[in-house]
């Protein structure tokens, strides 16, 4: 009973504020980030992937990985970089989503990657987070090419329970930072490389990677 008349009170305030429209209009955003770290070691590319995969796996029940054979034994002088690609591209389909709003089914491809993850983490109600990890070697370390997107559910009937549940488990934009953090620290406790953040939408700040594992973002 007391949660009812809570949940009354929040929309009669709504009301009162002019603010009711907004708040029960059901919205889904599309949102992207992503991240290129610099890592510099002489570490072999099989320790520095089981040390990103441990660092993701802190985060996610399900992870698709891969180690490409590379195609040159001989290092790059410069790190190759993701792409974001739309397979469905020019279809009716994909016009279609963009019409209504949609930024398309995007994915990130790692081509001369020497390991390429992707993990997908659902919040019923909530959100759809897929995550791909990118590592490129070159020749005096690798490029760590971390991206993401989702979509966010707001507004509506349910945003009470949604705010409630992020209060508990954190938010879709929280989750991914730390997972992309906890990626690049595996790899610095493990290793001890120099790690240096390059670029990446929103901006990295700090260098959370040098805090301990265990630290609560």
């Amino acid at each position: 009973m007391k949660g009812l008349l809570l949940v009354f009170a929040i929309l009669i305030g709504l009301v009162g504020c002019g603010n009711f429209n907004s708040f029960i209009a059901d919205k889904k955003k599309n949102i992207e980030y992503y991240r290129i770290f610099d890592i510099k070691t002489d570490v072999d590319r099989y320790t520095i992937a089981k040390s990103a995969s441990d660092g993701l796996g802190r985060n996610v029940g399900s992870i698709h990985e891969n180690q490409p054979i590379p195609e040159s034994a001989e290092l790059p002088e410069v790190p190759g970089r993701f792409k974001i690609v739309n397979p469905l591209q020019g279809s009716a389909l994909s016009a279609l989503a963009e019409s209504g709003g949609h930024a398309g089914y995007k994915i990130a491809t790692c081509d001369g990657a020497s390991w390429i993850a992707g993990a997908t983490r659902v919040v019923k109600g909530q959100s759809e987070l897929k995550l791909t990890a990118c590592l490129f070697p070159y020749s005096e370390g690798y490029h760590l090419d971390l991206y993401a997107n989702f979509s966010k559910q707001e507004g509506g009937l349910m945003e009470i329970s949604r705010k409630a549940a992020s209060a508990m488990v954190g938010t879709p934009e929280q989750w991914t930072e730390k997972t992309f953090v906890d990626i690049v620290r595996k790899i610095h406790a493990d290793t001890g490389a120099e790690i240096s953040f390059l670029e990446g939408y929103p901006r990295q700040e700090g260098t959370p990677w040098l805090d301990s594992l265990d630290k609560i973002n």
